[in-house]
Formats: C-alpha cells, structure tokens, sequence
C-alpha cells in the first residue's frame, strides 16, 4: 500500500476487532473517490440489513482504503450512501487475504488494477449487465425514468439474467451458489424499489410488465437464509410483499390490521418477528405496543430479536408503578419455562441474584424466612439467577445444598434481556410486581427489612 492508503486503511483496521480463527490475513482495499462525500463507509451485512463497521475519510487526492479482518466470508458493502438505501452504496464478496482496487464515482463503481479476486470480477460482470435498471431503480434521483421506459429495460434484462451464468463459474463453490441469489435478489430489488419511488407516473396493476407476476414474496421468506445473507434482504422482503398485495388488490392498513396482512405473506417464523419488529420500531407510545406484543410476541425468537424488542420497549417505559411488568420467560430447574404472564393473579416477588454474590446469600435466611411468613397466600417468590450459562451446575448444586425454595429461575448470564430492561446493574436487587401483573416497585426493600414484608401485605389488599 503507498503513504495515504495505509494510513486510512489503519483507521479501519482499529475499527474492527472481530478477528475469527479463518480470518487470519486481512482483506485490504483500496479506492479513489470521484465524487464530493464526507466518508467512505464499510458495511457488514446482518440478518437482511448493513451495519456500519468502519469508515475513511478520503485523501485531498480522493484515495481511500481499509485493511480488516473480516468476521465472515460473504457479502459486504462499501459506499457513500445510508445503512438503509442501496443508493450509493456497493455490494462485493469478500474473504480473508483478498484485495479489492475501485473507483467510485457519481453513478458507480468500477474496478481498478490488476488484484482483484474472481469473485468480484464476475459480480462486476453483472453489474454492468443490469447497470440500466439500477440507475434507473436505486439511481433514480439522477435518471428522469418512468415505467414506460423502464419496463422493457426490466423484462430484457431478467431475460439476460436467466443465462447470465451460462458457462461462468469460480473456483468457490459457496460463492457460485450464492452469485445465483445475488441475481435473483437483486432483479427483485430493482423492480420493486422502482415501483416505491417517486415517479413522474405510475402505472396501474394491469400495466405492470410480465416479470412483476413472477414475484413472490412466500418464495422469498421460506427461510432465512436466502435473505440474511443479502444486504437489502429485508428491504426486499418488504417491497415485494407492498407489490403483492397490491396486486391482490389488498388495501393498505395500518397497526395491526396491516401487520396481519405482512404475516399472512411470510411463511418463517423468524422472518414474521422481523415484520413484527419493523411495525413496533414506528410505535411512539407503550399501550400500542404492548398490543402488537400481546398479539405477536412468540415471533421474537433470536437473540438479536430479542434484543432488539428490548431497544425499542426501553425508550416507551418510564418503570413507574403500575406499568406492565416486562413479560420475561425462563426455564426453571426442571427446565420447565415460567413466565410472567403465567405468574398474574399473585404477586409477585423477582430477587435478582447470583451464586458468586456474597450480599445475595446473606439475604438467603431472611427470603426463607419471608417465604414462611408468605406460605399459604397468593405471594409468588422468583429467585432469578443472572450465573453464566457454564456456572449452571453450580447453581442447580447450590438449590440442592441450601434447600432454597420458591421458584428458581435461571436468566443465563448477568446480559440478560430482564437485567437490561430493569437496568439491574448491581445485586441482589428485589422488584415486586401485583396480581395484574403490574410494577409495584423495581427497587423494593430487601428481605432483611421489615417495610418488605409490609410492601407485599399491602399490595396483596389491594
């Protein structure tokens, strides 16, 4: 690399720190921009979206470049554009060791120098190819395009794109297999997002050229693969499904009744929970939210989901009295899962502790003897463990060897998505929550107090 490469690409090195056990030679890229942009942006690709990773700020001359390690061998983006639009912004197939040489001007990339693998150089084949509908799909604000010019460009070049492959292949199978996806992802990207943006004219239904029937949004979301590894994946998804039920002549509805309408065309369940998602990202109240919860909840399925509805549930919540308690669900010692909605119609007691912590088993005798004074009223005592997922035998050996009763639950880890919501950051910590399944108070007295023990009489009169 000359001067001013290395020191931007080192920038981007120190932005990333995923090193993974493949990932033991760099990729390194190096570009000229020829267009008036703050930064470069590199992108990872996640669950159907971009990630921002790193970013470089170009030379006075235009050079840029980023040397990383990549977390995986696949898809990243690199452009001037946004985390959400494709507009600006470039997809190449990257692996550990390889280079990448471009240029990036007004209205695309080009490749540059004599380095650049295989991979992308065929990509960069279809990207010429079905340059005409991207400029005029994604580029739009630059091409003065409607649907009657469109249209043709559209139907010539899905044509092409059924042959394209034709006698083409690398010496990567994973990528060969994933280039088809590539193909298909990105004409159903072209043609829908054409149909969403604004237009001079629009065309009705009927006028929709004969690659439009072929579209399908249930094909698209069978699973997850095919999308997650896109980076308009979701973005996708989305259009397509706006495009068929426009076809289906289905009216546009807002809130529920429109989510319903999106599930009906996503046959994954995962993929249902991101829909789900994308709906309570625009909710600005808790009440409106809650429903679409109660409604869809056992959509929320992956880590990242969660963790996510955690995101956008916190910024709704105040945690006063009488809020909805968060609707947590863990295994107990059985691995029976106990939840909170299972728990309404008692109040509840949550002590959030840990085997390590010496505060929480000091309070250990006073919550046996609160468990005692409580026995035979409607009082639920939760003993939720935030121990790490491999101090699990620990924990199951300390319930046997201290008899400790109540309910015992095990959170996996002090990370988890209770601790978070309630933003637990020491313990032990002890809630109590009443028979509606409301907060009472997310800071109670602990069993060595008395005022706890009155806390939960009172609440019970209630």
């Amino acid at each position: 690399m000359n001067s001013n490469i290395k020191k931007l690409a080192v920038a981007g090195l120190l932005s990333l720190t995923t090193v993974t056990a493949f990932a033991q030679t760099p990729v390194e890229v190096t570009g000229l921009l020829k267009k008036k942009r703050p930064a470069v942006k590199l992108f990872k690709v996640d669950e159907g979206k971009t990630i921002e990773i790193a970013s470089s700020v170009p030379a006075e001359d235009g050079k840029f470049g980023f040397l990383f390690y990549p977390g995986y061998e696949g898809l990243y983006v690199i452009g001037t554009g946004t985390a959400v639009s494709p507009n600006e912004n470039y997809r190449f197939y990257l692996k550990a060791g390889d280079k990448l040489s471009l240029t990036l001007d007004e209205k695309n990339y080009e490749l540059t120098g004599k380095n650049n693998t295989e991979e992308n150089l065929l990509l960069d084949q279809w990207n010429k190819l079905s340059d005409p509908i991207y400029q005029k799909s994604i580029n739009f604000m630059g091409v003065n395009s409607t649907f009657v010019d469109f249209f043709p460009d559209l139907e010539t070049i899905a044509a092409q794109s059924r042959t394209f492959l034709n006698g083409k292949t690398t010496k990567n199978k994973k990528f060969n297999q994933q280039m088809k996806d590539i193909i298909q992802l990105d004409m159903v990207n072209y043609a829908t997002n054409f149909l969403n943006t604004p237009r001079s004219a629009h065309p009705s239904v009927e006028e929709y050229s004969p690659y439009y029937a072929t579209l399908k949004a249930k094909d698209l979301a069978k699973n997850t693969s095919l999308l997650y590894s896109y980076p308009w994946g979701s973005r996708v998804l989305s259009a397509t499904i706006s495009v068929n039920l426009r076809q289906q002549n289905i009216k546009y509805a807002p809130g529920l009744e429109g989510l319903k309408s999106t599930l009906s065309f996503i046959p994954n369940d995962t993929l249902k929970g991101d829909a789900v998602l994308e709906t309570a990202m625009r909710y600005k109240n808790y009440t409106d939210y809650k429903d679409l919860m109660d409604a869809y909840r056992k959509y929320i399925l992956t880590a990242g989901q969660k963790k996510r509805n955690l995101d956008i549930a916190t910024p709704l919540l105040t945690l006063k009295p009488g809020d909805d308690a968060y609707a947590f669900s863990y295994p107990d010692k059985e691995g029976k899962t106990v939840s909170m909605a299972s728990l309404k119609g008692k109040v509840v007691l949550v002590d959030v502790w840990a085997t390590w912590c010496g505060p929480c088993k000091a309070e250990i005798p006073h919550l046996k003897k609160l468990e005692e004074e409580m026995k035979g009223k409607d009082v639920e005592i939760i003993s939720l463990s935030t121990d790490a997922p491999k101090d699990k035998d620990k924990w199951l050996k300390m319930i046997q060897d201290e008899k400790l009763g109540g309910t015992q639950l095990f959170a996996g880890g002090p990370g988890n998505e209770f601790s978070q919501y309630y933003k637990v950051n020491t313990i032990p910590r002890f809630l109590v929550f009443d028979r509606k399944g409301k907060i009472v108070t997310v800071d109670s007295p602990r069993p060595s107090n008395p005022e706890l023990k009155a806390l939960l009489e009172k609440t019970l009169a209630k």
